[in-house]
């Protein structure tokens, strides 16, 4: 079965059901336009979700190559000394 017959016939059935719930008194609110404003806003919700993940993570991300850069800072400065003496022991 093709896509787009089973989406048209999910469609149908959820308006078929909407149709009978509203026959009942129970709710007017449940079609397609409905579930369509329902999955596009949970969308946007997820997207926003997303986006801040990615920012936490490029945060974390730069904090980390910081602090990388800081340690090999300080090791050039504490050990640059010494393998300066030691090169010139060897010549």
């Amino acid at each position: 079965m093709k896509t787009q017959t089973l989406v048209n016939t999910a469609l149908n059935g959820l308006d078929r059901l909407g149709f009978m719930l509203d026959q009942r008194g129970i709710t007017s609110r449940v079609n397609r336009h409905n579930l369509a404003a329902f999955i596009m806003v949970e969308q946007k919700h997820l997207e926003g979700e997303w986006e801040s993940l990615q920012v936490r993570f490029e945060r974390r991300k730069s904090s980390a190559e910081a602090l990388v850069s800081a340690v090999e800072t300080r090791a050039e400065r504490m050990l640059g000394p010494i393998f300066k003496r030691g090169g010139s022991a060897r010549s």
